[in-house]
């Protein structure tokens, strides 16, 4: 079982490219952090806890779609609607 820690770990990064720490300077000033904080915000951005696969959100779409009979907005549905609601 993996435990979480009970305290802030710390991570060094070496060898960050230049132009990766110069966009994650500028924005730790646009954000008014420091670069720490900002670089935490990053990585809780992207950290794929709260991500979930888009298979399966297009899965759960298809089936709530299927399950209330809708058209399909096809480009000639659309412009079917489009000239019925000008007359």
């Amino acid at each position: 079982m993996h435990r979480m820690a009970t305290t802030p770990a710390a991570v060094t990064l070496k060898n960050v490219p230049a132009e990766l720490y110069a966009e994650l300077k500028a924005s730790a000033v646009r954000n008014r952090r420091s670069l720490n904080q900002e670089a935490i915000a990053w990585l809780e951005r992207s950290a794929p806890r709260n991500q979930r696969d888009p298979r399966s959100i297009l899965e759960e779409l298809r089936a709530w779609r299927e399950s209330r009979d809708l058209p399909y907005l096809t480009d000639d549905f659309i412009d079917r609607a489009k000239r019925e609601g000008r007359k």
